[in-house]
């Protein structure tokens, strides 16, 4: 259908402002990019699960069942825009990802395609592998005071809410299998160009330059994403092998299969992960390696941070990987 409206400046977003409003224009661009980055980096740690998970069963140690249960608690815009990539981005199917939100009423879209919708957050965290919390901070400490005790040690908390501190909502939880981005703004010269092409995450991201920008090791367009963040997404990998008591030879060779680079079968080794004299001896591969704080991978540098800081190998390995789980949505 033709749109009459089309190129007409008057009827734009920017017409009705000021001068001194337009200076402002930039934080749309700026919201857009966090959204658009935030829920590329959260499917690309659901796959990093779901192709470890792959991995366990195939060696048929993985006493949990063969999916990854995917909870979102929040419905409102990020909460959707997570929901609706991951049905599009990912192979993970509608009857592994509940919701918990306060009108899932305004959930139909979702909903009617399979995808369980409920206001009901202890329900929610005690069925959940993989739960991303999508709610105001405002909210927060309410949320966490609700499913604090009922979120299991092997639950992987992803959140969203950026004006808590990681520390804080770790203590709020009383759980430190947390993963929380850090993004900070820098000097771009033309952000909106970027990420204001949509404003569906899905759509956006099939576009080059937009998922080039969302890059996690090396974004442009007026983002940067703290580099621990890659640390403590791998450290939760180790700590899934931990959890189904796998010894540290086998956890070696599922994580060097899983993050192959082609130029060596040995991307990790022991004291890649921890260099504690107290771990345990990397010469008995029977031995569990120790479950690593995701709180403390965040916080401080780690053998690990400082592997992909030397390893140009791992760093393209881990940008493949990301390109390869949004190649379905490429243009054509």
């Amino acid at each position: 259908m033709l749109d009459l409206t089309d190129n007409l400046n008057s009827l734009g977003f920017e017409a009705g402002l000021s001068e001194d409003e337009k200076e402002l224009l930039y934080l749309r661009s700026r919201s857009a990019g966090l959204t658009v980055s935030g829920c590329a980096h959260a499917v690309f740690v659901y796959e990093l699960f779901r192709l470890l998970r792959k991995k366990l069963n195939a060696e048929d140690v993985c006493t949990a069942k063969t999916h990854v249960s995917v909870g979102i608690l929040g419905g409102g815009h990020m909460g959707k825009q997570l929901a609706k990539l991951l049905l599009h981005a990912s192979s993970l199917k509608p009857r592994h990802i509940n919701i918990s939100t306060k009108r899932p009423e305004t959930l139909g879209e979702i909903s009617n395609i399979g995808v369980e919708c409920y206001f009901d957050n202890i329900r929610l965290a005690k069925w959940a592998d993989l739960l991303f919390l999508c709610v105001l901070p405002s909210h927060l400490p309410q949320v966490c005071s609700d499913i604090r005790c009922h979120l299991s040690s092997g639950c992987l908390v992803y959140s969203f809410t950026s004006a808590v501190p990681l520390n804080r909502l770790a203590m709020l939880l009383d759980h430190s299998f947390i993963i929380k981005p850090q993004y900070e703004f820098v000097a771009c010269d033309d952000v909106t160009a970027i990420w204001l092409l949509h404003n569906q995450v899905t759509t956006a991201l099939k576009h080059k330059e937009v998922l080039s920008a969302s890059l996690p090791l090396s974004m442009n367009g007026g983002l940067f994403l703290d580099q621990r963040w890659v640390s403590a997404a791998v450290y939760s990998l180790l700590n899934m092998c931990t959890a189904e008591k796998l010894g540290s030879g086998k956890t070696l060779r599922l994580l060097n299969g899983l993050f192959e680079t082609g130029v060596s079968t040995k991307t990790f080794t022991y004291h890649s992960f921890v260099n504690s004299p107290s771990a345990s001896d990397p010469n008995k591969p029977d031995d569990l390696f120790p479950w690593i704080n995701l709180v403390d991978a965040q916080t401080k540098d780690s053998p690990l941070t400082d592997l992909l800081s030397r390893s140009k190998d791992l760093r393209d390995c881990i940008s493949i990987m990301y390109y390869n789980v949004f190649s379905n949505l490429s243009e054509g």
